[in-house]
């Protein structure tokens, strides 16, 4: 009788020694530096100047008044940032413990496949009845964000509360041939060959949903098949790269220059330099998510949800040399969409000319795409509705609020169409 194989062993949060420097260099170099904070810097602020005699007068008397007595007395605002830090890095590790430890695994089997090109695969979610509609997601993530278990599937309550048939495009871990890939190499091949497919099953052109750069692939699919697409649903696409944090795009997209050598190596960027990329937009991101869980009870639906959308941002891929230079390089550090100048292929993807109706839905608690990089879209597409949902990045396709802030919404847009 053969035997269950255990699980491979958790490996995140990825990278850990990145996560962890990161926290603990923040903390530790507060603490270095507190003896260079003079006690009058904080008096040009009146409201920073209250809140610090009020931590004086907790802590202890002030040292501007030593005791001649005792010439070297403790420095009870320095034992507590110690005792802060101290207690920061345990509910650090202990999250980190917690979340690895936790006997949550994701038991959903795919839907079936009903075609493929390469490492790409088309899954139908069914029923056959239903409207198909194509959703496209990042090249960066796996597919199943949009899946991601029995209570956080987007696709299977779409398959079992609408009219719709979703079908969902799985771009799979990059082969020797899509290493090569640029991004009009998947855009005018596989996901062209994926809505040729998705609109056999349909008697009349079909909507076309995409997540994050998933939008901007669904965006410049419609550019070039306008005929085939009857509507464009957008979520947290970003369209202006540089609305906030242009410094940290530009070190992106640097930073991406300076792999070049392995890139040439190997064809594709690895997914942990990918994910220490993209954590320099906000570095203590992790440090502050797995300190909250620390906190978390482990048997709660919470900590099960938590490590569920933990496992699927470890779980990632890598991204082929040419797409990696075109989105971190061209998209992030010279913002060539906002500017017009992204061509795929011999087109030049200007939403202006898109007339397609389009739904932008740009979440006001998006950290990874600024609200502001989602709405700049709608602005310029011709005839765009936009909502705003008080979620965040993941959060609208992931989180306990998208089925009543993002995903019904759209299904009934869907349904006017």
């Amino acid at each position: 009788m053969s035997q269950t194989q255990p699980p491979p062993p958790r490996t995140g949060p990825r990278p850990l020694p990145l996560h962890l420097t990161t926290a603990t260099n923040g903390w530790i170099s507060s603490r270095v530096g507190l003896p260079l904070l003079k006690n009058a810097s904080t008096n040009w602020n009146p409201e920073v100047a209250k809140k610090v005699a009020e931590l004086q007068a907790a802590l202890g008397p002030s040292l501007q008044t030593p005791d001649p007595k005792n010439p070297d007395p403790k420095d009870p605002f320095a034992e507590a940032v110690d005792r802060e830090i101290h207690a920061r890095l345990t509910a650090f590790l202990d999250g980190i413990k917690a979340y690895r430890d936790h006997p949550y695994q994701r038991d959903l089997s795919d839907p079936p496949v009903i075609w493929t090109d390469g490492a790409t695969q088309l899954l139908d979610y069914g029923p056959e009845d239903g409207t198909p509609v194509l959703f496209v997601p990042s090249l960066v993530n796996r597919a199943y964000i949009l899946d991601l278990s029995q209570r956080r599937s987007l696709l299977r309550w779409m398959a079992r509360e609408t009219s719709f048939r979703p079908l969902l495009v799985d771009w799979g871990t990059p082969g020797e041939t899509e290493r090569a890939y640029s991004l009009t190499d998947y855009i005018a091949g596989p996901l062209v060959g994926a809505l040729a497919q998705a609109r056999a099953l349909s008697d009349q052109p079909i909507p076309v949903v995409g997540y994050c750069m998933g939008g901007l692939l669904a965006l410049a699919l419609t550019a070039l098949h306008p005929e085939e697409i009857s509507g464009l649903v957008l979520l947290a696409t970003p369209w202006n790269f540089h609305t906030e944090r242009v410094a940290q795009a530009e070190v992106l997209a640097q930073a991406v220059d300076a792999t070049s050598p392995l890139l040439e190596l190997y064809g594709e960027l690895p997914v942990d330099i990918i994910q220490s990329m993209f954590s320099a937009l906000d570095p203590f991101l992790v440090t502050r998510k797995f300190i909250g869980f620390s906190k978390t009870d482990p048997k709660s639906e919470a900590a099960e949800d938590f490590v569920a959308l933990e496992d699927w941002l470890n779980n990632g891929v890598p991204l082929s040399g040419p797409v990696a230079r075109e989105c971190m390089g061209s998209w992030y550090g010279h913002n060539t969409p906002y500017k017009n100048e992204w061509r795929v292929g011999d087109t030049d993807i200007i939403p202006q000319n898109i007339e397609t109706p389009a739904l932008v839905l740009a979440p006001r608690r998006d950290r990874i795409v600024p609200p502001a990089s989602a709405l700049a879209l709608a602005e310029e597409l011709p005839n765009a509705e936009c909502h705003t949902p008080p979620l965040g990045h993941i959060g609208m396709v992931a989180a306990s609020r998208a089925p009543t802030e993002v995903w019904k919404p759209m299904a009934k847009w869907l349904g006017r169409l």
